[in-house]
């Protein structure tokens, strides 16, 4: 008898040893390159607790007296997701690198993350804050993305900078039904700055999935539209989950990928260059890839099969051309819409480069 309760004992110090709360971070170290001096900047760590028992994040703590910290307070279940935002207001020039220490119980002591960059004062040098050039005006980003369900209504900002040498009033031409869009100020002076808000109205999308469209930045007063101004614009519409039954929300398909970031280093002018990603579903019911497009003139991708049944693979084989990587806008990329409750949104991303000495 004495034996049965110490092995009963055992047992049940080994399940609570077994349940354990965990926590998985997007990315530990976040790097934010140029920043300006007197602009709060704004970095959010996203997270999942991975273990089987809810996690709670009790306090973050910051290393100086210039970022804030706000986090997921109520407790983040199995499979939930959390996040952990920093504010961090520049007080010094020059560089710099900063830690948070997050307490939660999921470890006995704190686990840490970083940011780091380099503050500069310049502001009228936009490269740092502004890298992509369209003639004299500059851009924060190089091509628009969406993600929604039907009845959202999401909003972008491009932000502008005007270094030509002539005021400037900011204009998207060629906008699809779908899109709204609004300049403020509706004019930009000499070395001024400004944005340009885009909305998504997902009631006049054409259809569920992926929509690619382009846009084109005015430059100027009577401007044209062409390779040089356009702005690629990616719409994601997902599948609406709501009406699932009970025995879908226990038993549905799950998408793991083998790999969702593939490098094609010191690619030579003419090169073709394959990797292939294996795609498998890990959960209880068929999984449905639903739409896949591919993000760029550079890539080519053959997906043997579009419908796995639980426990089943396949392959997807992404090339690149490098021939067609300096007509590249935006990075490279191959979306894909699933039926997966958890994860209807897949991207696999592509980092390619040609040979340095080689152009």
């Amino acid at each position: 008898m004495k034996r049965i309760y110490i092995s009963l004992i055992m047992f049940v110090v080994c399940l609570m040893a077994q349940a354990q709360p965990k926590i998985a971070f997007d990315s530990e170290t976040k790097d934010l390159g140029y920043i300006l001096w007197r602009n709060p900047a704004t970095v959010t760590y996203k997270f999942v607790n991975t273990g089987d028992k809810p996690l709670v994040v009790s306090n973050v703590t910051v290393s100086c007296g210039c970022m804030e910290a706000s986090w997921t307070e109520v407790p983040v279940m199995p499979g939930d997701e959390g996040e952990i935002t920093a504010v961090f207001d520049a007080e010094a020039i020059g560089h710099f690198y900063k830690d948070l220490g997050v307490y939660c119980n999921a470890a006995p002591e704190p686990v840490y993350v970083s940011f780091s960059g380099e503050v500069t004062a310049d502001a009228k040098n936009f490269s740092f804050t502004h890298p992509y050039a369209i003639g004299g005006i500059r851009l924060n980003q190089e091509e628009l993305s969406f993600e929604a369900h039907k009845g959202d209504r999401p909003s972008v900002e491009l932000l502008v900078a005007n270094t030509s040498n002539k005021s400037y009033s900011p204009v998207l031409m060629h906008l699809p039904p779908y899109l709204e869009a609004e300049a403020v100020p509706e004019k930009l002076g000499r070395g001024k700055a400004g944005k340009i808000k885009v909305t998504l109205n997902t009631d006049r999308l054409p259809k569920l999935g992926i929509t690619r469209a382009s846009v084109y930045l005015s430059r100027y007063s009577g401007d044209k539209v062409g390779e040089e101004n356009e702005i690629p614009v990616s719409v994601a519409l997902l599948p609406d989950f709501s009406q699932m039954t009970d025995w879908q929300k226990n038993n549905p398909p799950v998408i793991s990928v083998s790999s969702d970031e593939l490098e094609f280093l010191n690619l030579r002018p003419n090169q073709k260059k394959s990797q292939t990603v294996v795609i498998t579903n890990t959960g209880k019911s068929d999984l449905v890839i639903q739409d896949m497009q591919v993000f760029s003139i550079a890539l080519g991708v053959n997906l043997k099969k579009r419908v796995l049944k639980p426990g089943e693979s396949t392959k997807m084989k992404v090339t690149v051309l490098a021939a067609n990587l300096p007509r590249v806008k935006g990075r490279p990329r191959v979306l894909m819409i699933t039926n997966d409750p958890e994860r209807p949104m897949i991207a696999v991303r592509v980092k390619a480069q040609l040979k340095s000495n080689e152009k």
